[in-house]
C-alpha cells in the first residue's frame, strides 16, 4: 500500500470521527483530495483507493491531468480551488465540475455568459475572505449575502455554497462560524472550509467539504 493511501485511510478515519462531533446532524461530509502539483501516476492510488473528489489550483495543470484520468476512471468530479482569472473561464467551465471561487463581479459576469455559450454549468462557490486579508482573494464578509444574489438575479448563475480559507495563524473556529452565518443568511446549504490543518474543526462547525491535500499527498519536495 502506498504512503498517499494509507494516509487517505487515516484521514477518511478522522472525517467520520468529527462528523460525529458536530454540532449539528447532516449529510456526510464531502472530502476533497487537493491533488496540485501531483502527476497522473501520483493520483492513480488514490483514486484506486476510493477518492472521487479532487481539487487543483490551475487550470493548466487540471487540463493537462484530468480528462485522461476521467475517461480512465469514470465518476470523478474536479473542483477549481485557485482563483480564476477571467480569460480562463472558457477552459474552467469545460473541464471543472466545480468552481469554488468566483470572488468578484467581472468573473460572475464573464461565468454567466460562458454557461450560456457552453450549455454546461459547473456547480459554483463565492469565496470569501472571512479575514479580511488584502493580500488574499474574496469577497468581503459584509458584502457576501448581497454578492451572491447578484450573482444568481444579474448574472444567472445557481451558486451552490460558500469558500473560505482563514488566515494562517488564527484560530480558524471564528471564520467558521462566520461562513456558516453567511451561508445561512444567503439561502445556501454547502460550506467549503477545512484544509490539511483544520479540517477537524471545520467539520465540527459545520463544514459540508473539506480540501485536503498534504494529510494525503505528502508534502510536495522542490529541488
Amino acid at each position: 500500500m502506498s504512503q498517499s493511501v494509507e494516509r487517505l485511510n487515516a484521514v477518511t478515519a478522522r472525517v467520520a470521527a468529527a462528523e460525529q462531533e458536530r454540532r449539528t446532524g447532516g449529510d456526510p461530509v464531502t472530502l476533497v483530495a487537493v491533488s496540485k502539483t501531483w502527476s497522473a501516476d501520483e493520483i492513480r492510488p488514490v483514486i484506486e483507493a476510493g477518492a472521487r473528489v479532487f481539487g487543483e489550483n490551475k487550470v493548466q495543470e487540471a487540463r493537462d491531468k484530468w480528462p485522461g484520468l476521467k475517461e480512465q476512471y469514470p465518476g470523478l468530479e474536479v473542483r477549481l480551488l485557485g482563483p480564476l482569472q477571467t480569460n480562463k473561464v472558457r477552459d474552467a467551465v469545460a473541464l471543472f465540475d466545480v468552481i469554488e471561487t468566483v470572488d468578484r463581479e467581472k468573473l460572475a459576469a464573464e461565468l454567466g455568459r460562458e454557461i450560456r455559450k457552453q450549455g454546461r454549468a459547473p456547480r459554483l462557490y463565492v469565496q470569501v475572505n472571512t479575514g479580511r486579508e488584502p493580500q488574499k482573494a474574496g469577497i468581503d464578509p459584509d458584502e457576501a449575502v448581497a454578492f451572491v444574489a447578484r450573482c444568481r438575479e444579474v448574472h444567472g448563475l445557481e451558486v451552490e455554497g460558500l469558500m473560505c480559507i482563514p488566515p494562517a495563524g488564527e484560530d480558524p473556529a471564528p471564520h467558521f462560524d462566520l461562513l456558516a452565518r453567511l451561508t445561512d443568511e444567503a439561502g445556501l446549504s454547502r460550506r467549503s472550509m477545512g484544509m490539511s490543518g483544520d479540517y477537524e474543526t471545520a467539520i465540527r462547525h459545520g463544514a459540508s467539504s473539506v480540501r485536503v491535500g498534504a494529510a494525503i499527498f505528502g508534502s510536495r519536495t522542490y529541488a
